[in-house]
């Protein structure tokens, strides 16, 4: 949403007395403040709804189970996201990656990655991720934005952790992760039939380009 939305009519402007054009100048500077914070109050307040129903949305959507025997420790480290629901704030990007690193307190560091090749730079987001419940089901909300927090829900996941498929908050976030940067055979198949099953509109799945030319990535911290 813009900072001020401005509209502007050219007309004829009679003569004014310096007293009255004054006037004019202090009301017109008012109204001009009016229409500046209008907008920006909105922004704010569409914000702070986006973050509240976000924070709300940490349980897995009905109908959705994580998977039990969820292993945090075999589950870090890098992955490639091989496939995604496309949202706002990944459109565009290519090669994306996500980094979970544990913390000593029990929550994962998260680190997303992906390039921009409209702009020719690396893009970064980091946050944290906590156990929504027990720590042995792939259950779990992450933030990247203080207190307010989202789900990440493990609906499906390797024997060997070598791919996952994740449902947001709901099923409009979805997610198809790798240890490499395509799947095994047969795997892309099994995983669009169970998230079908689930509900999640798989003519929307967006395949993730993970090769390309692009400037070295920054190193990982």
């Amino acid at each position: 949403m813009p900072d001020t939305i401005e509209m502007r009519a050219m007309r004829d402007t009679p003569e004014q007395h310096p007293q009255h054009a004054a006037t004019a100048a202090r009301t017109g500077a008012a109204r001009s403040a009016g229409r500046r914070f209008l907008p920006n109050t909105i922004g704010v307040l569409a914000l702070g709804a986006v973050l509240f129903f976000t924070a709300c949305s940490t349980h897995p959507p009905a109908g959705i189970e994580p998977v039990a025997g969820f292993d945090a420790q075999r589950y870090a480290g890098q992955w490639y996201e091989v496939a995604r629901l496309d949202h706002s704030f990944e459109r565009g990007l290519q090669q994306t990656t996500a980094n979970y690193l544990p913390n000593p307190d029990g929550t994962i560091r998260v680190i997303n990655r992906g390039y921009d090749p409209s702009r020719d730079r690396w893009k970064e987001a980091e946050g944290k991720a906590r156990f929504a419940g027990e720590s042995d089901k792939g259950a779990l909300k992450v933030s990247f934005f203080g207190p307010f927090y989202g789900g990440y829900n493990v609906v499906a996941l390797d024997p060997d952790y070598q791919w996952s498929m994740v449902v947001g908050s709901n099923r409009g976030y979805f997610w198809i992760l790798s240890r490499t940067k395509t799947l095994p055979p047969g795997v892309r198949e099994q995983l669009l039939a169970k998230a079908q099953a689930l509900g999640v509109q798989v003519d929307k799945v967006l395949w993730v380009a993970q090769d390309g030319p692009a400037p070295a990535a920054p190193p990982k911290s």
